[in-house]
């Protein structure tokens, strides 16, 4: 048998149990703000493994590292209960490297709309 499940699904219950965890360890008061740090500092790990969809718009040049073979994807997604449109650095084995750009959006459709637009 085979299960398969949503990753934006995945996430938000990552998000939850993370709170959960730190609200155990620090209490309530302390947990989303701490969740939210963790959020932040890891964000582009956190937009990436959020996605729904993906599009690859063309290759990353970076300068402090010649030879690495990266590409700019828009992605679509949803993270802590909110959809996002953004622009990742990713490379060939689908690994994160970088944010380039992150829109939240208050609905799926608006989500969609940026996504579309991006280039």
């Amino acid at each position: 048998m085979v299960a398969y499940v949503n990753i934006s699904a995945a996430v938000d219950q990552v998000m939850n149990k993370l709170v959960a965890g730190l609200e155990i360890e620090f209490g309530g008061g302390a947990a989303s703000g701490l969740a939210a740090r963790f959020l932040e500092a890891e964000e582009c790990d956190f937009v990436w493994d959020a996605r729904v969809c993906e599009r690859w718009l063309g290759s990353w040049e970076d300068a402090d590292d010649a030879d690495a073979e990266l590409d700019r994807v828009a992605v679509l997604g949803r993270l802590d209960g909110r959809w996002f449109a953004a622009v990742s650095i990713v490379d060939g084995e689908g690994c994160a490297h970088g944010l380039m750009a992150r829109r939240e959006c208050a609905s799926e459709g608006e989500a969609r709309e940026a996504y579309a637009s991006l280039r």
